[in-house]
This record gives C-alpha cells, sequence and structure tokens, in this order.
C-alpha cells in the first residue's frame, strides 16, 4: 500500500502526546471560562474574577462581535492583552495542513449532474475528502454512508468497489439506484453499525466523513479490532454518545493525572458553530434564544429565584403566536402561572438585551470549542498509534466549506498489517 505522502504528516517535533497534555492543561486551568453557560448565568463567574476583561468584551461593537466569532485566533490575541495565557490559543491549535490542490479537489468531486439530491456543501465536502484521502488504492467501507453520496465520489477515484453500511433501508435503496443509474463501482447494505454481531473484513478501507459521536469511535475501535488496513475518520458531533463524561479512547489520555473530564453538555461546545447555517436559520434562532432569555428573566422575576429554567423545544407553531404567545406555552409547560398584566413587550426588549450580553460573554467561551475539539481527535490519533497505526492529523478543507474539517488518516504499519 502506498503511505500518504511524509509532507502531510504531523510535525515529529511535537508528539501526539504533548500536544494532547499542552491542551488537556490549558483547558483545565481555563475551566472557569468555558464551562459556565452564559445563557443561563447572565453574570458567569469569569466576569468577576477578569473584570478588566469583561469591561473588554462588554466594549466590543456588534460590528466587532460578528468579525471575531469566526475569526478566533484574532479573539485569542485580543483577550490575551488581559489574560495572557489564551494568547497561546494559536500555537495549540496549529495542525498539519492537509488540504489538497484546488485542482485536485474539482478532478475529485462528483460532476454536479450526477450529483443528484446532494446538498452543495456536502457536494464540495466530499470531493475534498477524497482527494485528501488519494491514494486510495483498496475497497472502501463508506461508514454510515446514507445515500451514498460519499461512496459515489470516492468510487470515482478508487481502484477498487466502493461498499457502503447504512441502516436506513429507504436510503440504502436510493443510493443502490443511483449507483446502477450513473454506473457507479458502489453497493450500499442495510446495517446497523452499532449491531455487536458486525463483522468487518480485514481488507478494507474503512471511511467515515461526519458520522456523529459513538458512530465514528465504533468504527474506530471495530475496524481497528478487525484489522483494517487502513481508516480515515473525519468526526462530528462528539457530545452524541450514551456516557454522561467523555471517556479517553487511548491508554496514554485515560491515565493521564489531571485528566480533563468533559461532561456531554460540555462537549456540545465543540460543535457550536454556524458558519454554514442559512441566513433563515440564524435569524430564527436569534430569534427564539431572545425570547427565551426574555423569559428566563420573567420567571426569576414571578419566581422569585434567581435562576435558569429549562424549557424544552417548542413546537414550530409557537413563533408564529409572538413573544406573547411563547411565554404563554413556556409557562404551560412549567406549571405557571402568569399575571394578566405583564408588560410583555418590555420583558421581550429585557431578552433583546440579554442576548446581546450573552452574545459577548460566549465570545470567550467559544474560543475554547477548536480546542476542546482537537483534544479529543488528539486522543483519537493516540488510540490509533496504540493500535499499530501510523497517523496524519490536519485540515482537509476551509472552515467556511465545514467547521468539521478535521482528519484523521491511519495507515497500519507493515509489521502490524502481516
Amino acid at each position: 500500500m502506498t503511505v500518504p505522502p511524509a509532507a502531510n504528516l504531523q510535525d515529529p517535533a511535537e508528539s501526539f502526546y504533548s500536544h494532547w497534555m499542552a491542551l488537556n492543561d490549558w483547558l483545565r486551568e481555563h475551566r472557569g471560562l468555558w464551562q459556565p453557560a452564559p445563557f443561563m448565568e447572565p453574570a458567569p463567574p469569569w466576569t468577576k474574577q477578569y473584570p478588566d476583561l469583561a469591561r473588554l468584551i462588554a466594549e466590543i461593537s456588534d460590528e466587532q462581535r460578528q468579525i471575531l466569532e469566526d475569526a478566533p485566533a484574532r479573539l485569542a490575541a485580543m483577550v490575551g492583552v488581559q489574560v495572557p495565557s489564551l494568547a497561546r490559543y494559536e500555537h495549540l491549535t496549529a495542525l498539519a495542513d492537509l488540504r489538497p490542490a484546488e485542482s485536485e479537489v474539482s478532478l475529485a468531486t462528483l460532476p454536479e449532474v450526477r450529483a443528484v439530491d446532494m446538498p452543495g456543501r456536502k457536494r464540495g465536502q466530499s470531493g475534498a475528502f477524497a482527494a485528501a484521502l488519494r491514494p486510495l488504492e483498496q475497497s472502501v467501507l463508506d461508514w454510515c454512508c446514507g445515500k451514498g453520496h460519499l461512496a459515489r465520489t470516492l468510487a470515482a477515484v478508487c481502484q477498487e468497489p466502493v461498499h457502503g453500511l447504512e441502516w436506513n433501508a429507504e436510503l440504502v435503496r436510493e443510493g443502490n439506484r443511483l449507483a446502477v443509474k450513473y454506473g457507479d463501482a458502489v453497493s450500499l447494505q442495510c446495517q446497523d453499525v452499532l449491531a455487536e454481531d458486525l463483522v468487518l473484513p480485514p481488507g478494507y478501507h474503512g471511511v467515515a466523513l461526519h458520522a456523529c459521536g459513538d458512530l465514528h469511535r465504533r468504527l474506530m475501535r471495530r475496524g481497528s479490532e478487525a484489522g483494517l488496513s487502513r481508516l480515515s475518520v473525519s468526526p462530528c458531533c462528539y457530545h452524541l454518545t450514551d456516557a454522561d463524561s467523555y471517556r479517553p479512547m487511548s491508554r496514554r489520555a485515560a491515565s493521564h493525572d489531571g485528566l480533563l473530564a468533559p461532561s456531554r453538555s460540555d462537549l456540545r461546545l465543540a460543535v457550536r458553530e454556524t458558519v454554514t447555517a442559512p441566513a433563515r436559520v440564524r435569524e430564527q434562532t436569534r430569534l427564539v434564544s431572545q425570547w427565551r432569555l426574555g423569559f428566563d428573566s420573567l420567571q426569576r422575576e414571578l419566581r422569585g429565584i434567581d435562576e435558569y429554567l429549562a424549557v424544552p423545544s417548542h413546537p414550530s407553531k409557537v413563533i408564529h403566536e409572538g413573544f406573547a404567545g411563547f411565554c404563554r406555552w413556556a409557562a404551560h409547560k412549567k406549571a405557571m402561572a402568569l399575571p394578566p398584566d405583564i408588560d410583555f413587550d418590555a420583558w421581550e426588549a429585557q431578552g433583546v438585551r440579554r442576548w446581546e450580553q450573552v452574545r459577548r460573554h460566549e465570545l470567550v467561551r467559544h474560543l475554547f470549542r477548536r480546542p476542546l475539539e482537537l483534544w479529543m481527535v488528539l486522543d483519537y490519533a493516540l488510540y490509533f498509534e496504540e493500535q499499530g497505526y501510523q497517523v496524519r492529523l490536519g485540515e482537509f478543507c476551509d472552515r467556511s466549506l465545514t467547521p468539521r474539517n478535521l482528519l484523521l488518516d491511519a495507515v497500519r504499519t507493515s509489521e502490524e498489517a502481516n
């Protein structure tokens, strides 16, 4: 098998383990900045611990906030003046650049006329992922393949057939129909990948593009146990797990003194980015967030208890009933009686003010999204190394295409393969 070019390998001057340890210690040191959720705490404790930082954040304009939201390195440099240790962000998140040339991505991307029912971003992500994995010399196993969009993309650049596993029978039928229609060397199979009796033949190259949480971790474990010669994973939705807190996969991370133990709720922070969300979705998210904060301020007043009261997900029809309708719905859900003389306009305005404050406090918290994600993915890299793989870790596409742009590419060493 051809091993990916050495030029793309992680810099040997800093091992995965030393990088992971540095992130672990940095995240533990700053837990007070990223664990409290500003949405639930109008004045997070760090605003008292770092008053100069709180003033700096409060004075940021809306325009600056929007720019800094998508420029974490720039944000880190700014807040590092008040909290110098935060300036280490850029060094701690530095990775190898595994992005292929645009010409290579173009050749590996499924032509638009054949990308039936394939969203544009998915098409671009699949093309970049496929180009970053070349050469593909073995039969590929597409894990949680859906309708086979990635499988059909890979088939065009792979020397062997591509197989896919997917639990949804309807998606499997439609994916196989498309493969036959366009003559792709792809076959999809209906399979629950979490089933205990699943057997993976060792000759495959297992791939997973944005399989969520326990699904991508399952491929890593089962694939390495089965001796798959290559495993290529771009993880997503780390919080989708049955565990209450993150348990490291690698022995070295699990046995580390002072191990960070983020909860399932903490893990949501790693994927709280909306750079790819449509404007309509962003606007609706903003409106509902303001309403929830307005109701939160109202319920604190009515109950005489200064604490957040969780409200379940709302039905879509509530959006059309305005803020007053939302409050009545939320109060009913929490068995609260609303007085008849509530000034809903005033409480809605309070929600807008709270939202502006939350957005600024969240800037500080969001600085830890990538470090927390990378802390987990470096643990994955250590796990692969412990299983006898040579590992590449880096970014396979620009963040603007998808914030989940990390690629773990693990090739079993010749000694282990034999």
